[in-house]
């Protein structure tokens, strides 16, 4: 899942752009501008971003927290009614982009999408909103788009599968994707955590999808680092972490994999349970980080961080976390 802000850190009035207001006390829009750009490493290293007070609004929140790299809702992640998004937000996010040399745009697709669902009005939605999620994609530009498979709960896994490509190629009907006014905007399918009825908590059914939707549409993978670790995968030693990145290269295939979610994990390795935590304080710690970070064959990836806001200049001090991480020569394979 991305960002999580707590109660604290947010107004209760909800933000027509989809996201929480952000309080005075969080929103990095209400601080002083930096006086001059952050330090910035040969990786592209960002945050999820709110966009309270205007889509456009986040290219400027990335910067001020010293991102090269970012990730928006185009919408309400909570809601089914569609957000218009105005040509002249579309024309400003972009040129603030241009000038902060903020690359590649990562959308997240609504919670509310499920592509393999039991419930055929259900499914109808979804398709029209991941449809929506393409369309505001083009529009702002962007080069990913996010999506969480979807629950099979009433189906076999197999079924699961079937609907899920098939309903994500009806989606993308029409639709060129390939020759977007910025580039092609590519959608990527992310691994969960792994939950009963989950779609794609193994990369295996991440790897089947992609090689499904190749026909239909740019296609790659976003791998969190939480989901692999809850969902039972080692990151946490060494030897775990070569083995898990054999793993995922064997199947989805480490070129395949665009886009890093980098989040530290609050429960246990094999506890399924999607809970971030700010990156070196979790059970996944500071090191696979500096591995993942450093390794030679991510170095083609974006790595954007969805973590908690509990406290003021949260969101500073973890996409600073991830950067000091970086080194200047990268590693070789640890295989």
């Amino acid at each position: 899942m991305p960002l999580s802000v707590t109660k604290k850190a947010i107004t209760e009035k909800p933000d027509p752009e989809g996201d929480p207001e952000l309080s005075s006390e969080v929103d990095v829009l209400k601080r002083p501008p930096p006086q001059s750009p952050l330090k910035l490493t040969h990786l592209k290293i960002g945050l999820h971003t709110s966009t309270s007070g205007g889509v456009q609004t986040a290219a400027e929140r990335a910067y001020r927290l010293g991102c090269n790299t970012m990730q928006i809702f185009s919408s309400s992640p909570r809601m089914w009614r569609p957000q218009q998004i105005g040509r002249p937000q579309c024309d400003q996010m972009r040129q603030l982009r241009t000038q902060y040399g903020i690359s590649p745009l990562a959308i997240h697709t609504s919670y509310l999408v499920n592509m393999c669902s039991a419930t055929a009005e259900f499914l109808d939605k979804s398709i029209v909103a991941f449809r929506g999620e393409i369309e505001r994609g083009l529009a702002l530009g962007a080069e990913f788009l996010v999506l969480h498979p979807g629950s099979f709960r009433g189906k076999t896994r197999a079924q699961g599968l079937d609907c899920a490509a098939d309903s994500i190629a009806k989606a993308v009907d029409g639709l060129d994707l390939v020759h977007g006014e910025c580039g092609p905007l590519t959608i990527l399918i992310e691994n969960t955590a792994g939950a009963e009825f989950s779609l794609g908590g193994s990369f295996d059914q991440v790897a089947e999808l992609i090689a499904r939707l190749r026909p239909h549409a740019p296609v790659g993978a976003c791998i969190d680092t939480c989901h692999t670790h809850v969902s039972g995968h080692d990151l946490v030693s060494r030897e775990g972490y070569g083995q898990t990145m054999a793993a995922l290269d064997a199947t989805v295939g480490l070129p395949n994999v665009l886009l890093w979610h980098c989040n530290d994990a609050k429960a246990a390795r094999g506890s399924k349970l999607d809970r971030h935590e700010h990156i070196g304080k979790g059970q996944i710690g500071i090191e696979p980080f500096r591995w993942l970070l450093n390794d030679e064959r991510t170095q083609h990836a974006a790595f954007i961080a969805e973590t908690p806001i509990d406290e003021p200049y949260d969101d500073q001090r973890n996409v600073d976390a991830l950067k000091s991480l970086v080194e200047d020569d990268v590693s070789p394979s640890p295989l």
